[in-house]
């Protein structure tokens, strides 16, 4: 994968306390240790925020990560990878230190003793990864990827700093291309894999709908036969993965295995249902937002009843469920608006799921403030104008910024949106939805 577009995805890296030598990273990068050996607890590529005692891996994209080597030490690094220039602290040279980080994932990995549960799929993998994480570490010691770390970064990075002890980790795996999938794969080896949704997202590197669904498939295609690969029943082109993998399938959706009954909504968007199965049934209240959750909801807990979580553990679990920020989080301004922020991206099937929900609202007024659908390649302007007559034939006014294709009005820069929207008050709704490049969460602070 190129690195230059995917290292924002990768964030702050927080750690678990995981503790291995220097010449463990040596033999496991076929690198060179340079000084002496130390003991290493945990792994960055973040100079910024790195720990004492973690291991530096300095990434080479638009800027390169060993113009920061001296902060890192500064700030108490053990020691770091290289191909080259050292500070002083002990250092491992290598060839290449992405590749030499994949290295160290797939070495992590092989250490693990626990399930490694990847999610994949256009829409919803952090959401899932998250109610699946709170449910599962009702059962055993969990680690999983920190936000969005989705990516040929942020995949080894989770599995290299998971304690060898863990019960589970949960990885998402991201795609911007063919192969993507089968190459994280190849490095974390899972043990359990989820398919959520085949949607327009990536089109332009993908091509159609077939391509994601063909790039999305590589995970069940890399599941072994001891495996279990975990479809949604209610996309037909995830059910139809059932005949590329050797693994057992279970379905969760409509028509699945494991179901929701009797969903409603309350005055937050939080559902509220039934989980059927074979199983037995249970009672979930959802702490995350939005109608669309339920799917993520069913995903986690067919996964978590597939490692022989409880049922009860599982409803536990949804119900306390953190959510990674700017995904339907719901506040108010201080006139009383309701705001649904879910501007983390946005792809034309998560762009609808949005919709849903601010249509599900009660409120006089509805306002969409809308950024780009990014890389939807040739279908992009046909994209974006049938979300914009969607929501003008449901009376919601839009507020497209630096986005034309909507067919709305529109302003070039977020700072413009609040003189536009006028006074907001308790009888108004606000949804916030883009992609990353449109910066859109910045508005959550300027509505107060």
């Amino acid at each position: 994968m190129a690195l230059c577009a995917r290292l924002a995805d990768v964030g702050i890296w927080q750690t678990a306390d995981v503790q291995f030598s220097l010449s463990d990273v040596a033999a496991a990068t076929s690198g060179r240790l340079l000084f002496n050996n130390v003991d290493i607890d945990g792994i960055s590529i973040d100079s910024r925020t790195i720990e004492p005692g973690q291991l530096f891996v300095p990434i080479v994209a638009e800027r390169d990560g060993h113009a920061f080597l001296s902060g890192a030490a500064e700030r108490g690094a053990a020691a770091h990878l290289t191909t080259g220039l050292t500070t002083g602290i002990p250092a491992v040279e290598v060839r290449d230190t992405a590749a030499a980080l994949s290295a160290l994932g797939s070495a992590a990995r092989q250490r693990l003793t626990g399930e490694v549960i990847a999610i994949t799929g256009s829409v919803g993998k952090t959401t899932t990864k998250d109610l699946l994480s709170s449910v599962l570490s009702r059962v055993g010691t969990t680690h999983a990827s920190y936000r969005s770390f989705n990516n040929e970064l942020g995949v080894p990075l989770t599995l290299a700093n998971a304690p060898d002890d863990a019960a589970f980790v949960v990885l998402e795996m991201g795609a911007r291309g063919t192969g993507h999938i089968a190459d994280l794969c190849a490095v974390a080896a899972p043990t359990i894999g989820i398919v959520l949704a085949v949607g327009a997202a990536h089109t332009e590197m993908f091509g159609d709908l077939d391509g994601v669904a063909q790039a999305k498939g590589e995970m069940v295609e890399a599941l072994g036969e001891s495996a279990t690969a975990v479809l949604n029943a209610g996309d037909e082109r995830v059910l139809a993965m059932a005949a590329r993998t050797r693994a057992r399938v279970l379905t969760f959706g409509a028509h699945g295995e494991v179901r929701a009954d009797g969903v409603t909504v309350d005055e937050r968007l939080r559902p509220r249902f039934t989980i059927e199965s074979a199983w037995g049934s249970v009672a979930v209240e959802l702490a995350s937002s939005g109608m669309h959750t339920v799917t993520n909801a069913l995903a986690a807990a067919a996964a978590a009843l597939a490692v022989g979580g409880d049922l009860t553990a599982i409803a536990e679990g949804l119900s306390a469920v953190t959510v990674s920020p700017w995904r339907m989080e719901i506040s108010h301004t201080p006139a009383g608006a309701l705001v649904i922020n879910d501007s983390y991206n946005a792809n034309p099937m998560s762009m609808h799921a949005a919709i849903d929900s601010l249509l599900q609202v009660r409120a006089k007024r509805r306002i969409a403030v809308l950024g780009v659908m990014a890389e939807l390649g040739a279908e992009q302007a046909s994209l974006h104008r049938a979300v914009g007559d969607r929501l003008a034939a449901a009376g919601v006014e839009v507020v497209a910024v630096g986005a034309p294709d909507y067919g709305a009005p529109g302003v070039d820069a977020v700072e413009e949106v609040p003189p536009v929207l006028g006074e907001l008050d308790a009888d108004t709704a606000v949804l916030i939805k883009g992609s990353r490049v449109a910066g859109l969460e910045r508005l959550v602070a300027m509505l107060g």
